[in-house]
């Protein structure tokens, strides 16, 4: 395991590039927009002739899909399509069941549709929703596998139903945590390269559901989406200042709710991140004690090349509270699943990352490199 040199980025993450140096993508993408190398003007250009793409393509009086949850980041991608690039959006969502939706989140997708949008809302069959969950925590300690699928599928759904071909994401995933399947411009065709899409649902679903449950789950083709002419882009690969902190100044001010809660208890230092529904600080313990790094890094790495504190400083608040999660967060989760709290820790013990945890002589497990060494 190791770490990049000018922020906290770990390598254990999937798909991460680093350079010959050992800095990380999003550094380096940090280091361009610092030297003023990246070239707004032609990429303010490009997302012009994109949003003029979309209304020559508009049907049903639509001229984009904006995929969103309420969130910060799609909150700010609606307001800028519609307010910056006079685009007329179809806001899509995909709502998390009403046992698993937080009343916050709620909150947040009703305030956006309150600032003038027209949306589109599924929840899926919350059984077969279930089910799946818990196939993908007991099989993979990964109980996002199946329902990040639906999150990303839905949209291209209706994009395809609903003959609207321009669909806008947030920020690339390898300029903010170094994702390298996603590719270095404004393009999101590849999406259903990612991990998660490209596994496919069927080897969860087997015995659970039918495929009439499981047409929102699965990804349609390239085929489908050729046919469509479907044009995916991240939104946020043109707007200079789009990052989780810009993005949520803006969204609090045009009322985003957001958390409050301590980061020893969320393992969180932000509180504005992920906010339709709690089991997420389950699923970044989860991801800490698999990969070494959970939330707290993702948002130390993107405060770092944001200017908002230096590497001396991010590796504190990781130390501090990177992969924390009160119990009243597992037990509410593994009440949902309906499994005990034992079953819960010995799934997720199964899936440790063994080589880049040791125990100390004290038996507590601690990291085989030491960030502050690196």
């Amino acid at each position: 395991m190791r770490y990049c040199k000018r922020c906290v980025n770990p390598d254990t993450r999937p798909n991460i590039f680093f350079d010959e140096e050992g800095i990380c993508l999003p550094c380096r993408h940090a280091e361009a927009k610092a030297n003023e190398t990246i070239n707004w003007s032609a990429r303010q250009r490009e997302i012009e002739e994109i949003a003029r793409w979309g209304k020559m393509h508009a049907y049903h009086g639509y001229d984009c899909i904006v995929t969103v949850s309420g969130g910060k980041d799609s909150t700010r991608q609606a307001l800028h399509a519609r307010d910056e690039l006079g685009l007329k959006p179809l806001l899509v969502s995909c709502v998390y069941p009403p046992e698993q939706l937080a009343e916050r989140g709620a909150h947040n997708l009703a305030n956006l549709i309150e600032l003038g949008f027209d949306t589109i809302s599924l929840s899926l069959n919350p059984q077969v929703w279930k089910e799946l969950m818990l196939k993908g925590f007991m099989r993979y300690a990964n109980w996002c596998k199946s329902t990040e699928m639906a999150l990303y599928a839905i949209p291209i759904h209706a994009a395809i139903a609903w003959q609207i071909p321009l669909v806008f994401y947030g920020e690339n995933p390898s300029f903010t945590i170094g994702e390298r399947t996603s590719g270095y411009d404004g393009s999101a065709n590849n999406l259903k390269q990612g991990n998660t899409i490209a596994s496919g649902i069927d080897n969860l679903a087997t015995g659970i559901a039918s495929d009439q449950d499981l047409h929102f789950y699965r990804y349609p083709s390239i085929e489908d989406m050729e046919l469509a002419e479907l044009r995916l882009v991240y939104l946020g690969y043109y707007i200079p200042n789009f990052n989780q902190y810009e993005n949520a100044r803006i969204a609090m001010a045009n009322g985003l709710e957001i958390r409050h809660d301590p980061p020893e208890t969320i393992g969180d230092i932000n509180g504005y991140t992920a906010l339709d529904e709690d089991f997420v600080v389950v699923n970044q313990l989860i991801k800490y004690i698999k990969y070494g790094y959970g939330r707290v890094t993702d948002q130390v790495v993107e405060g770092i090349n944001t200017g908002l504190f230096d590497r001396v400083q991010g590796i504190e608040l990781v130390q501090q509270y990177d992969g924390k999660c009160d119990l009243t967060y597992i037990r509410r989760y593994c009440n949902y699943l309906g499994i005990a709290e034992e079953t819960f820790w010995k799934v997720v013990e199964s899936q440790r990352g063994q080589d880049i945890w040791i125990k100390n002589p004290e038996g507590d497990w601690q990291l085989r490199i030491d960030i502050n060494q690196t």
